[in-house]
């Protein structure tokens, strides 16, 4: 017999309040982040997207600054890359991911599932199909020399560059990616070149020992996982943190609700019932001040973000440069419970400076406090990417406030 269940209501302003603190983003940061700190917040997203863009800085390092401030890139790298004592390891969570290496044992039936030719690229699926062979030869070439980058596999035809011009070798080794035969042991070079190794040979032993749960239990605690990120979301949302079947989720939301792992709530405006994680928290007011990669949890499911924010919210990296609206690589900026701006970035080294070609105001939101604001998180983020200055240019509304802003902070640094 089912137990009643009683469905809460929130306000947008108390869901977008629970969202946030939900993601430690209203926490205070740490004078100095340290290695644990770093560890902590993965733990907390549940995991980081990796993404190889790096007209700023790689997208999967900046949500640690967003919650951390200044923090040592070289000690996540640690985390994920420091032999078998590593506590991160990298597979497909949302998309390419960071991971727990304790959460190793929730992405088997994936693994398992890949293996079968479900839930994988269709271009490496069929590629499994027709070359068998050379896949086992790749496999047996990392077992007896590995670690070793697709450059280093001698097998198949060489690639073109890109996603379609992968060579044969870097296809046969996303395949045994996909299927867990092996893993990243590390990156290399600036090109973010990744290096493979036999899964047993790279991972933590006890991770390893682990017990395997069957699908459905897998599938339950990585929602849980999702839910405790989100603090408060749809079903569909937390199918999304994960990328689990949709099919799917229905049936393991409504065990979660039944187990009190979820409560259902009606959120002001939303249309679908939504989930509120069991530890969920709806404080009275956030002070969160952030820049948010575009790959950042809080706002990478674009629905979810409109719902919560009014904002809308689209990466325009593969659009026309005529046709952009906002610029290249654009980065929302959150201050209290809203996202009150968005700014156009580039990290130019060569003359050590953080760009900001564009500075855009959301609505009734082009005010001198949240210019004074966004120019302090700026010139944060310049001193941690070892810039010397900002420089604004003249797109947006918001640009000229800022560069005022940045001006009155420190005249020599805020030069256009």
């Amino acid at each position: 017999m089912r137990r009643f269940v009683m469905v809460e209501k929130l306000s947008l302003p108390a869901a977008r309040r629970c969202a946030i603190a939900a993601q430690g983003l209203s926490r205070p940061r740490p004078g100095a982040a340290s290695a644990r700190d770093v560890g902590r917040i993965v733990g907390a997203l549940g995991l980081l997207q990796i993404d190889s863009v790096n007209v700023l800085t790689r997208a999967h390092y900046l949500p640690l600054f967003s919650r951390l401030g200044s923090y040592d890139i070289e000690g996540l790298h640690r985390l994920a890359y420091a032999g078998r004592r590593r506590r991160l390891f990298e597979y497909w969570g949302h998309e390419a991911s960071l991971l727990p290496a304790e959460a190793y044992p929730l992405f088997r039936w994936r693994m398992e599932a890949a293996a079968r030719g479900e839930r994988i690229y269709k271009g490496i699926r069929d590629f499994a199909r027709r070359r068998r062979a050379l896949i086992e030869s790749v496999r047996a070439q990392v077992a007896a020399r590995g670690p070793l980058s697709a450059s280093e596999v001698d097998a198949g035809r060489r690639g073109e560059g890109g996603w379609w011009g992968w060579s044969e070798a870097k296809l046969a080794l996303e395949w045994l990616f996909w299927t867990g035969e092996i893993t990243t042991h590390s990156r290399r070079g600036a090109g973010f070149e990744r290096v493979y190794d036999l899964t047993e040979r790279t991972l933590p032993p006890a991770v390893l020992a682990a017990p395997v749960p069957d699908r459905a239990e897998a599938q339950r605690r990585l929602l849980a996982r999702a839910a405790r990120a989100h603090g408060i979301a749809t079903a569909t949302d937390l199918a999304d943190y994960f990328r689990l079947p949709p099919a799917d989720v229905k049936a393991r939301v409504a065990e979660l609700v039944e187990l009190g792992e979820l409560r259902p709530a009606a959120v002001e405006g939303w249309r679908a019932t939504a989930y509120l994680h069991r530890d969920a928290r709806v404080p009275r007011r956030v002070e969160a001040r952030a820049l948010l990669a575009p790959f950042d949890p809080l706002v990478w499911e674009r629905d979810r973000t409109e719902r919560l924010f009014g904002f809308r919210y689209r990466i325009e990296i593969y659009t026309p440069a005529p046709r952009r609206v906002h610029g290249y690589y654009v980065l929302p900026f959150l201050r209290g419970d809203r996202l009150v701006a968005r700014v156009d970035l580039k990290a130019d080294r060569a003359a050590g400076c953080l760009r900001v070609p564009g500075a855009f105001a959301e609505p009734d939101q082009a005010t001198a406090e949240n210019a004074a604001a966004l120019g302090e998180e700026l010139s944060a983020m310049a001193r941690w990417l070892g810039l010397e200055r900002v420089a604004v240019g003249d797109r947006g509304d918001m640009a000229r406030p800022l560069a005022d802003a940045l001006s009155r902070r420190d005249p020599p640094r805020s030069a256009s």
